[in-house]
């Protein structure tokens, strides 16, 4: 008989076999409230001071452990044959002592995605949406980011000042996912409530009640009306996914494309605009934007703490005993500080582990930093004045155990002067357009070329695009003002 744990029977909650009276109190260091979101890297040291894995609560009861050491953090997210992505073996859960509305369990519980399954179950759901993002032309993409960038510059342009978190960094990913996978924007609002909810551990059961509606609303639109949209190539991939298997494939391609995207815009236009580094010039043909990416993605990582995975027995990883079936958080943040690390070079280094490791590495990495590249260049091409209104020190988080994510990210820049197309005269008679003209599509209409999905032998398009290098800016002059000068020829 097997001794494996049954990954379908979860005890109701209070069950008397496990009514735990005796346990002891949850024990670690806390990765939420404000202590941890304004000054994680202390957390960070104090817990390596305890050893490559240490202890920690993601929430007041949820315990786990969290890995600090880079080596440590690799070699577990490169061994699924030791270590699960499946929560159906999380005991906590099993033996009733989380129940299955905690708010904690929309981030960590089980969904039948390419996120929280293994084997034979993750490669099928992984080649549905790896063949369906790569359906994405790289060039539409990036015309669709700077029409989208454009309309929100105009909007708020004109003010002399705005949250660039709110009013842009969060926009810009919305406005592609909804441009990506066909989704109304009366769908796309309860998406996003309910997916910046459940990041926040904040009414979690709530939040994820309406980002599970607005899933099951789009995936019944896209059956009735199939589009040239990830959504609708998801649903004619051979994997032949079921309507609950489609609506959480969607849940995980969101909540990558979504939340972190918005905080790793955000973090890089904070870099940007805080450090003295980025300020230099283009001589040597240096790409200050993609070095800010570089940066983040090592320093401040979108998603901190994440990639949770579950011992299928008893394990020592790095000298640390690991209980079968209790949770184990990366320390994405951590592991890329490391202070074993033996180099400070992160222009250009690509090892860090922003987008995890092994078989669970981000399918969607190279959109991500596509659609972040041309969301800050648009940026900063169109604003090149723009600065901080405050102090980067004074600059609040978002708490959460999960992401790094700012609060607000408050500019002021000189007013931009936009120049609006006057009315068009109201005509008398119905006019055709020539042959030769194609209107641009506005924002919410698909560009996406319904095009067979690659090969193996299909090249990929490029996924930036490489600038030439310019003279240096006068002093004290961020580089991009020279550029935009340089571009527009003032």
């Amino acid at each position: 008989m097997s001794t494996e744990p049954s990954l379908d029977a979860v005890p109701p909650p209070g069950c008397p076999a496990h009514a735990g009276q005796d346990r002891p109190a949850p024990s670690g260091v806390p990765l939420y409230g404000a202590a941890f979101a304004d000054d994680p890297a202390a957390v960070y040291a104090e817990l390596r001071a305890l050893g490559p894995v240490a202890p920690v609560l993601v929430a007041e009861d949820v315990e786990a452990s969290l890995v600090v050491s880079y080596e440590a953090a690799l070699q577990l997210l490169r061994s699924p044959e030791t270590f699960s992505k499946d929560p159906r073996r999380w005991k906590a859960v099993l033996d009733g002592r989380i129940p299955p509305t905690h708010p904690v369990m929309p981030m960590m519980g089980y969904r039948p995605n390419a996120l929280f399954t293994d084997g034979e179950e993750h490669a099928r759901f992984r080649s549905a949406i790896s063949d369906s993002l790569d359906r994405v032309d790289p060039i539409e993409l990036r015309e669709y980011v700077r029409r989208a960038a454009d309309t929100l510059i105009d909007g708020f342009g004109p003010d002399g000042k705005t949250d660039l978190r709110r009013e842009y960094a969060l926009v810009v990913p919305l406005l592609v996912f909804m441009e990506m996978f066909g989704c109304p924007s009366a769908i796309a609002e309860k998406l996003v409530r309910g997916m910046s909810g459940i990041f926040d551990v904040v009414d979690a059961e709530k939040s994820n009640a309406l980002l599970l509606e607005g899933m099951v609303e789009l995936v019944a639109l896209k059956r009735a009306q199939p589009g040239a949209d990830v959504t609708s190539w998801l649903m004619a991939h051979p994997a032949d996914l079921t309507d609950e298997e489609m609506v959480h494939q969607l849940v995980v391609l969101m909540g990558a494309g979504t939340e972190p995207q918005q905080n790793l815009i955000s973090n890089s236009l904070r870099l940007l605009l805080s450090d003295d580094r980025f300020a230099g010039d283009l001589s040597g043909g240096s790409m200050p934007i993609e070095d800010a990416l570089d940066e983040v993605l090592w320093s401040d990582p979108p998603m901190a703490n994440y990639g949770v995975h579950f011992p299928v027995r008893d394990v020592d990883l790095h000298g640390v005993r690991l209980r079968e079936g209790e949770p184990v958080v990366v320390s994405f943040a951590a592991a890329n500080t490391d202070p074993a690390l033996t180099t400070d070079h992160r222009a250009g280094n690509r090892a860090h582990l922003a987008w995890s490791a092994g078989p669970h590495t981000c399918p969607a990495k190279d959109g991500a930093r596509l659609i972040a590249t041309v969301a800050i260049e648009r940026l900063l091409d169109r604003l090149p004045d723009i600065e901080l209104a405050v102090p980067a020190e004074r600059l609040r988080w978002r708490p959460g155990p999960f992401h790094r994510a700012l609060a607000e990210l408050p500019v002021v820049y000189p007013p931009l002067t936009v120049v609006r197309p006057a009315p068009r005269a109201p005509q008398t008679a119905p006019t055709t357009a020539p042959p030769s003209a194609t209107p641009e599509p506005q924002l919410g209409e698909s560009p996406w070329q319904n095009s067979p999905a690659p090969t193996s032998s299909t090249p990929r398009g490029a996924t930036s695009t490489v600038r030439t290098s310019d003279s240096a800016p006068e002093a004290r002059r961020r580089w991009w003002h020279s550029l935009a000068v340089w571009r527009h020829g003032r």
